[in-house]
């Protein structure tokens, strides 16, 4: 909460600041224009920009289970960012994550994505950055993870294995919009990123691109074309005003990491960019999932208020917990009101997975869009002590619902609360991960030490 507050402090000052130093600085106003756009699609702010830092200062922290990773500085400091970054070198950094020294970036940041940047926008990147952001001279902390994850030379292998090295270009079967709207979805807002799944070293799995992914607490749905488990069913106006507003009527709102993305990118992308975008995802193929109902079609309007109302014996956690505290905003049938959305007829409580909803609970919703806050309070641990909620009841109160307005098949258990809450869920797959890439790291060096040292008895 407190970064999102910092960060829309400081937005409206990013445009003061940079028209003030680039008018020091050389590059056309159109170029550093362009440059800007680049940034805003490639979401470089959200992750670049710390909890009451500076514009793209970096340190922001991402939390794995074995140690933090803090963004870096990619101001034009010359001592603690890129000011002494030359345009090839910042282009390696960006399409391969290696910095000028050779240190090698983790994943987290997209480089394999960004890896199709063009050469065109990606000097317009440069521009921007070395012209119209101020420099800070910051030092963010250093990421310093355990052994052998802190020998970031392991990475050489997997880019081998996960790093395309191919720049976007369009091909003869695809159209002028569906071009753009590859470029956009697979590489400036590297959508895979968090919406195909990945398989045991973490690299996307094969023919299943936005197919859906577990992200933490949250799971990235299926974006492709499936009537079942995808987007299918929606509208081109649904999609458009999910991905300007992050609200699509009587679908969807913007939750978790997908809620962040609304408010510091697509928000600000122009329309033709959100036609794009939908018309390459209208033409990706469809990827199964486990759905036997298109999400957004469970559900009716109900519930047991006028029934239970006034009992204080045998009355069920789930209908107690919800009167109480969901009610007063979604209404005692579920039908929402104002910026509450209903529950029934809704791709939450109609999905083939309990998370988001339980992450809704737990961390709440809040996003920023043309100036008005959406919000919703989470009840979890962040919680003022008198809205938190127990494992227990958030148990309860997500069976009601599931069972009241949305997939009355799914079932959630006090260990899939407790997992969420402790965001388990990205736990167990980070150190999966990191678990066989630090074995195969050791294996590479158990081998080269070997041929190593047949050499020199052959010697």
């Amino acid at each position: 909460m407190k970064r999102i507050a910092t960060l829309l402090a400081v937005l409206p000052l990013m445009p003061i600041a940079a028209a003030a130093w680039a008018a020091d600085m050389p590059g056309s106003s159109d170029l550093i224009e362009k440059g800007r756009q680049v940034a805003v699609a490639a979401d470089c702010a959200a992750c670049h920009t710390a909890s009451e830092g500076r514009p793209f200062a970096g340190g922001y922290p991402l939390q794995t289970p074995l140690g933090t990773i803090y963004s870096t500085n990619i101001t034009p400091s010359v001592k603690n960012g890129i000011g002494a970054y030359d345009e090839a070198a910042f282009a390696r950094a960006v399409r391969e994550g290696v910095k000028p020294d050779g240190t090698h970036l983790y994943p987290a940041m997209p480089y394999p994505a960004y890896s199709g940047i063009t050469d065109a926008d990606l000097h317009a990147l440069y521009v921007y950055f070395k012209s119209a952001v101020a420099p800070e001279d910051v030092s963010p902390p250093k990421t310093d993870l355990g052994f052998p994850f802190n020998i970031r030379a392991s990475m050489i292998l997997w880019n081998m294995l996960y790093l395309p090295y191919q720049r976007f270009a369009p091909t003869a079967e695809e159209t002028p919009q569906i071009a753009r709207g590859r470029y956009l979805v697979d590489t400036l807002e590297h959508c895979g990123t968090c919406h195909t799944p990945r398989g045991l070293m973490m690299g996307p799995q094969s023919g299943k691109d936005l197919g859906g992914a577990q992200l933490g607490a949250w799971v990235a749905p299926n974006i492709t074309p499936d009537l079942l488990s995808g987007i299918g069913t929606w509208s081109d106006e649904a999609l458009a005003s999910y991905l300007k507003t992050g609200v699509a009527a009587h679908l969807a709102q913007a939750a978790g990491p997908m809620g962040e993305v609304v408010e510091h990118s697509t928000q600000y992308l122009p329309d033709g960019d959100i036609q794009a975008m939908i018309a390459y995802l209208r033409h990706v193929p469809s990827v199964k999932g486990q759905a036997v109902h298109p999400r957004s079609e469970y559900g009716a309007q109900g519930g047991d208020e006028a029934s239970l109302r006034g009992l204080t014996s045998n009355v069920d956690l789930g209908w107690k917990t919800f009167s109480g505290v969901c009610a007063t905003c979604h209404q005692v049938s579920g039908q929402g009101r104002n910026q509450y959305p209903a529950l029934f007829h809704n791709t939450v409580t109609g999905a083939d997975s309990p998370d988001n909803l339980v992450a809704t609970i737990l961390f709440g919703v809040r996003r920023t869009v043309d100036g008005q806050t959406h919000y919703m309070p989470g009840f979890g641990d962040a919680a003022a002590w008198t809205d938190q909620l127990s494992d227990a009841q958030i148990t309860a109160v997500a069976n009601y619902v599931f069972k009241q307005y949305g997939n009355p098949s799914m079932h959630v258990s006090a260990s899939d609360v407790a997992k969420e809450r402790n965001r388990g869920s990205l736990a167990s797959s980070m150190q999966k991960f990191l678990s066989i890439l630090g074995g195969v790291f050791a294996l590479v060096v158990i081998v080269g030490l070997f041929a190593l040292l047949l050499r020199r008895k052959r010697a």
